[in-house]
């Protein structure tokens, strides 16, 4: 069986696995854990905390520092309320286009790296060639954080990880940090025609969501000389912001959904110590005089740390010798890399498809796409 038509078989399979955030991944890294098997590679799965999930990791190879890491998400995004032309978990070839859901996010990745895999079992050498796949990507990158831990705990670490997010293929050094919060506001309640009496969540919640707007601006005027992300500054959204019963209640209750793309982890730092100040020294001291028992806290729903260009970077001279690139981009959107770069690999994003197709109805992958990833994929065995 040719190689694209193997790779292609094997993405069937993947799709047809659906794994939503929501639901179990232990199917597909079952399955993927078996091809990875037949091939001779060392194979280690791990439980995520709730014990629905896992993450595999594998080697062929010496266990050592220094081999090759491909990476993806094994996670998907849901298909609720998106138009779909034909079922999302079973694969469609349309006029060179594999559809499906993850089809490009970022199951076309994984596909051709298992199809690759008895290749690189015969090829290499002294340096090992890993696999990694993860889960929950899409909702906050728990699974790299689970696995970064377990290869600290093992003391072992790749010198080159290549993360196989849908980039057209070219190779991408750099990307902003997500971090993602919620800050709940706890008031009291009373009648509306009495608003001394009662403590206004909803009220202090409006400042504090003024208080991120004029953040929002001086960090404008705070971009890194040179920065080449665009925009070039960190950036803040309010994505929501709920609280209150009725007209004539005073809401005890408010939250604030927020979000920030820190440029540099100092930006970040910035905005959250200023917010803090603003709790504790205003919003706080007023609220606790009418009700003792006010409250303001920040729930972290997750801190993502950004992919940041090194001027040294193996992955990346690699990946331009392979893919014929004569320089590195950034992009806006985040995925695992930085939580890999945090472990002293140098790292590239780079994998077939395009952003654009992501998480949409009738997601794909365009198969020159996959053809292009396949002929990087068979070149890499020589760095082995």
């Amino acid at each position: 069986m040719e190689l694209r038509d193997r790779t292609c078989e094997i993405l069937g399979d993947l799709i047809a696995f659906p794994t939503l955030s929501s639901d179990s991944n232990q199917a597909l890294i079952a399955y993927a854990a078996g091809l990875l098997e037949d091939c001779g590679a060392k194979v280690d799965l791990t439980s995520s905390p709730c014990g629905t999930k896992a993450n595999l990791f594998a080697t062929l190879g010496p266990e050592v520092d220094g081999g090759i890491l491909l990476s993806g998400h094994s996670d998907v995004v849901p298909v609720t309320d998106q138009d779909w032309s034909s079922d999302p978990f079973v694969m469609a070839e349309r006029d060179g286009r594999l559809y499906g859901r993850g089809a490009c996010d970022m199951k076309g990745f994984i596909a051709a790296t298992l199809a690759m895999a008895p290749t690189y079992a015969a090829q290499v050498g002294a340096r090992p060639l890993h696999f990694a796949f993860t889960y929950d990507e899409e909702i906050g990158c728990f699974g790299a954080q689970h696995l970064a831990a377990d290869l600290q705990t093992r003391g072992l670490t790749p010198g080159v990880a290549i993360i196989g997010e849908p980039t057209e293929m070219r190779v991408i050094e750099g990307h902003k940090g997500c971090y993602e919060y919620s800050t709940h506001f706890h008031g009291l309640e009373g009648h509306g025609s009495a608003p001394d009496l009662g403590v206004n969540a909803v009220e202090y919640a409006v400042r504090y969501v003024a208080e991120l707007l004029q953040l929002k601006q001086r960090l404008r005027g705070m971009a890194p000389a040179g920065s080449r992300f665009d925009p070039p500054w960190t950036t803040v959204n309010l994505g929501a912001l709920q609280g209150g019963v009725a007209h004539n209640v005073i809401a005890s209750k408010a939250k604030v959904d927020w979000e920030m793309r820190p440029v540099t982890a100092s930006d970040a730092d910035f905005v959250k110590t200023a917010l803090r100040q603003l709790c504790e020294n205003e919003l706080l001291p007023e609220m606790r005089r009418t009700y003792p028992e006010a409250d303001i806290t920040l729930e972290t729903i997750g801190e993502v740390a950004g992919l940041l260009p090194m001027e040294q970077n193996e992955a990346r001279r690699i990946m331009a010798e392979l893919t014929g690139a004569n320089g590195a981009d950034l992009v806006a959107f985040g995925t695992e890399a930085g939580i890999f770069q945090a472990l002293g690999m140098d790292v590239v994003v780079c994998g077939p498809g395009s952003i654009n197709q992501a998480h949409k109805a009738d997601e794909y992958l365009a198969l020159d796409q996959l053809d292009q990833c396949l002929t990087v994929l068979q070149r890499l065995k020589e760095h082995l």
